[in-house]
Formats: structure tokens, C-alpha cells, sequence
């Protein structure tokens, strides 16, 4: 199939330095998009100088990016951000979400050999894998900023939490660390994978029983599309592994009805399968990143090109001349029920910057 080139290389990357521009320097002075959580702290979603999941993403979008291109500018503004946010006196809150963060210094580290990094590599990864709380039958439990969530296992944690630890596991070539990585996708795929479309339930709480609203939530469902795809290249099975099949067998369920869910416009619903929720740009990206990379890296065959392209001109028609992302939803908590996630505010948010950046940045391979 001929490869349909939607801008020039100069004009793709001048959309990727763009939304990066706007995603360093995103805050929330009105604390408009900002989050009381159950203990009563308040937590800065929007800001990208916040030691969050949100900016966690964005770091990672960015790290990205420099591997693709080696633009000395993007490595030195996350140097700059850890060197800001990792040495400082007071302590970082460790949950599922932060722990993100150790994603991107994990490749940070081995670009730059800078063993100051080691001790909290180790210190994260430590926590993560002896001292997280688990929910019935040993899944990762989906702690967060002020509240412990008991016994419940959501899809975001493949991203925030999996998917470092595989990277760790890698890096300090520790089996206890990868093995237990595989354990946790077997677990959130028997708990949160729907049998009768593929599709992802947000969650799981072993406390009722049950998926929570029983909501496709789309960003939830990217971070699966995303993850896989990472998953598989950091490990580098060989093609017969029986892990590595399972892996593609629920990866490929998931896509046959995302293909079926995509809105004209190229965009899909935060509710995939409800076309009057609102479209919702950070899932797209997701999914357009996680399609292409599939294809790049012959997990799938070209049979989404298609669909990852209709996304990447969905995409690059919702950034505005500052480089900020429309159709972002914000923040997203667990919904107890399908109406729940039509209402989350929508907003410019770090996450959305750089899942668009890594959407476009994985295009961007097509011109090499």
C-alpha cells in the first residue's frame, strides 16, 4: 500500500515543536483545572512544572521526540524539569500515577550515563514492586494522590506503572521485575477487557464484583493501545513466544472495534461506543500512536493505516496556532456510571500535548 503523506517532514515537525512549546509552558494560575482528591489535597493537573502522571506523559511525548530527532533543546528542557522537580528537599508522593515519571528518567539516565538518577530509579522501583498495595489475586492497586482505591485495578495503571517497571526491569536486568510485569497484563486483561468487543472497562474493584459504570472510556482504552505496542518492543520476543501471541490476540480484539467506533471526523467519542459523548483528541492520539507503531513494528499488518491516517488528519486539524489541542477531556476519575465521563470538563492539558506529539512523532518515521 502506497504511504500517503499528509505534510512535509519540515511541516510535521514545525506541529511537533509547536505543541511541545505549548505543553512546557501550560500552568493553571486559576487552579481551573485542579483536582480535590480524597484526603483533601489539591492536585495540579495542568501544569506541566507539577510532578503528576499528566506531566509524567508529557515528559515522556518529549523523550520521544528526541530519540527521533535528536533536538538538543528537548533533551535539555527535561533535563531541566528533573533537575527542578527530582533533587528537591521535599519528598514525592509515591502512587501509580507518579510513578511515570521514572519511565522517561530511565531513558534520561541511559543518555546521559548521569548516576545521580540511579538512587531514585532504584528507590521507585523498589516501592513499586515491594511495598504497592495489591488487590485480591495480586494486581497492581490503583493507588493515587490521596486515596488508596482498595482492591481496584484500573487500565491506566499499564501506562503509569507496567510499563516503567518493564523498563526498570530492563534496565537494572532484573527478571523479578519483567516477570511481574507480565503478571500484572494477564491480570488487567482477565479483569478488564470486555469478552463481547475487545474493548476496555476503566476499571475493576474485586470489592463489588464488578467494572464500576461498565464505561469504554476512551483515553483508558488508548493507554492499552499505547502500552502493548511499547510493552512488546522493550521485551523483543521472538515472534513464537505464547506471551507475546496473547499480547497481539487482545491487542488486535481491541482494534477491530475501534475501527468500527471511529467518528467521521476521525476523532472517537470519550464513550467509544456512544456517539453522543463528546470526541475526545488525547484517545486519538492514543490510538493513532499505538496503531502506527504496531504497523512500524509489524505487530499488525497494514490493514489500520487507514484508520491511524484518518486520526493523524483529525489531529493536526485540532491544533491551533499556539500549538494547543482541542477536545482534550480532563482529568478522569473513576465514573460510577456511563454519564459520569460525558460531563469531565475539557481543557488544554499536558497529556494531550504529548500524546499528539507521540501520535505525530511516530508519523514521522514514514519520512526516514
Amino acid at each position: 500500500m502506497q504511504k500517503e503523506n499528509i505534510l512535509t517532514r519540515d511541516e510535521l515537525t514545525s506541529e511537533i515543536d509547536l505543541l511541545i512549546h505549548n505543553l512546557v509552558n501550560l500552568s493553571d494560575p486559576t487552579g481551573k483545572s485542579a483536582v480535590k482528591v480524597a484526603d483533601g489535597s489539591i492536585i495540579d493537573n495542568k501544569s506541566f512544572d507539577f510532578w503528576e502522571w499528566t506531566s509524567g506523559i508529557g515528559l515522556y511525548g518529549m523523550m520521544k521526540y528526541y530519540q527521533m530527532t535528536r533536538n538538543q533543546k528537548i533533551l535539555d528542557r527535561i533535563v531541566q524539569w528533573y533537575d527542578d522537580h527530582l533533587f528537591r528537599k521535599v519528598p514525592v508522593e509515591k502512587n501509580i500515577n507518579t510513578m511515570v515519571q521514572m519511565l522517561t528518567l530511565s531513558y534520561l539516565y541511559e543518555e546521559t550515563g548521569n548516576k545521580a538518577y540511579l538512587p531514585y530509579l532504584h528507590s521507585w522501583a523498589d516501592w513499586l514492586y515491594y511495598e504497592l498495595p495489591r488487590t485480591e489475586l495480586g494486581g497492581f492497586q490503583h493507588v493515587t494522590y490521596g486515596d488508596l482505591n482498595p482492591n481496584e485495578m484500573w487500565d491506566d495503571t499499564l501506562m503509569m506503572s507496567v510499563l516503567t517497571l518493564t523498563k526498570l526491569g530492563k534496565l537494572f536486568n532484573n527478571d523479578d521485575y519483567i516477570e511481574t510485569a507480565k503478571e500484572q497484563f494477564l491480570l488487567h486483561i482477565q479483569f478488564l477487557q470486555d469478552r463481547h468487543t475487545g474493548l476496555w472497562f476503566h476499571g475493576w474493584t474485586f470489592n463489588d464484583k464488578n467494572n464500576f459504570g461498565e464505561a469504554f472510556w476512551g483515553r483508558g482504552n488508548s493507554w492499552v493501545t499505547i502500552v502493548i505496542p511499547e510493552f512488546l518492543d522493550l521485551m523483543d520476543l521472538p515472534e513464537n513466544d505464547g506471551f507475546r501471541k496473547f499480547l497481539l490476540t487482545s491487542f488486535k480484539y481491541q482494534l477491530a472495534s475501534l475501527k468500527k467506533y471511529q467518528d467521521e471526523s476521525g476523532l472517537w467519542h470519550t464513550l467509544i461506543d456512544d456517539d453522543t459523548s463528546y470526541v475526545e483528541s488525547s484517545a486519538t492520539a492514543g490510538f493513532a500512536y499505538g496503531i502506527l507503531k504496531a504497523i512500524h513494528k509489524h505487530y499488525i499488518d497494514e490493514e489500520y493505516r487507514d484508520v491511524a491516517i484518518k486520526a493523524i488528519k483529525a489531529l493536526l486539524s485540532n491544533i491551533d496556532d499556539t500549538g494547543a489541542l482541542a477536545h482534550v477531556s480532563g482529568g478522569t476519575p473513576m465514573g460510577m456510571d456511563k454519564d459520569f465521563y460525558k460531563h469531565v470538563s475539557i481543557d488544554v492539558m499536558p497529556y494531550g500535548q504529548s500524546m499528539a506529539t507521540l501520535a505525530l512523532t511516530e508519523y514521522l518515521k514514514e519520512f526516514y
